[in-house]
């Protein structure tokens, strides 16, 4: 049957990483005009991408340390961060997810009063708690060293008790068919549920970002309202976004 053979011609392709088309024909003994139609179906996944004459497996971004991952971008994170905290407004509840793109939010609202911040992430806490004029609810859970987040059960449901306004989103990596990615497991079910819980969800996402695949998919690029990245998208994202209503941020 053609789905397995499909089946089949994406696990080789994954354990080859790299093939060209010939190899496969001749693996599964097909025809190239077979094989192109199989790889339309194939490509559909996001990971696989046409090189010249083959197929490549795209790399999955790892997960790395706070602390590595706040070295990186760090110039197109500051203005990504200060075009983000530009869309807090006095009274807002909103939801900080752990990164190192949000975390600097906090630096450019600390003048806004009655802000409520709830977050999972220790570093994005300590930043906060000299500015009386901002609310911290902090998530509970079992500490994360690598990310320096708490995670778990626990915080999921604390979070689900909120209503929150706007929720500022990092990822690892996004894509059209992949969605909004994530390297952690067990972070993706907050940032999942603060997604649902949230009445605007932004991303905040360097070009570094575009047409990443990470391990897991909290949300579908068509469930955030606003992408506040540092260069213009590649044309497959914006037509995306601009087809779905959704709005793109340049932060100069």
């Amino acid at each position: 049957m053609r789905s397995k053979r499909i089946e089949k011609i994406r696990d080789y392709i994954y354990l080859s990483k790299t093939v060209t088309l010939d190899k496969i024909c001749e693996q599964f003994n097909i025809s190239k005009s077979t094989l192109r139609r199989d790889l339309d179906e194939i490509l559909l996944s996001g990971d696989i991408k046409k090189i010249y004459g083959g197929v490549t497996v795209l790399p999955q971004r790892q997960l790395i340390s706070f602390k590595e991952r706040n070295i990186s971008n760090s110039d197109a994170k500051r203005k990504i961060a200060s075009a983000a905290a530009d869309l807090v407004e006095e009274g807002d509840i909103i939801f900080l997810d752990s990164g190192t793109t949000t975390l600097p939010v906090i630096d450019s609202i600390t003048k806004k009063k009655g802000v409520t911040i709830l977050t999972n992430n220790v570093e994005i806490i300590l930043r906060a708690i000299p500015y009386e004029n901002i609310n911290i609810i902090s998530l509970s859970g079992t500490l994360s060293r690598k990310t320096l987040s708490f995670t778990g059960t626990t915080a999921t449901q604390v979070l689900q008790h909120y209503n929150i306004s706007k929720a500022f989103m990092a990822t690892t990596g996004f894509s059209i068919s992949n969605g909004v990615t994530n390297s952690s497991p067990v972070e993706s079910e907050i940032k999942r549920t603060a997604v649902q819980r949230s009445r605007h969800v932004y991303l905040l996402a360097d070009s570094s970002k575009f047409n990443a695949i990470s391990l897991v998919t909290y949300c579908d690029l068509g469930q955030i309202d606003l992408l506040i990245t540092e260069k213009e998208p590649t044309s497959d994202i914006r037509d995306y976004l601009e087809q779905n209503g959704k709005q793109i941020l340049i932060a100069q």
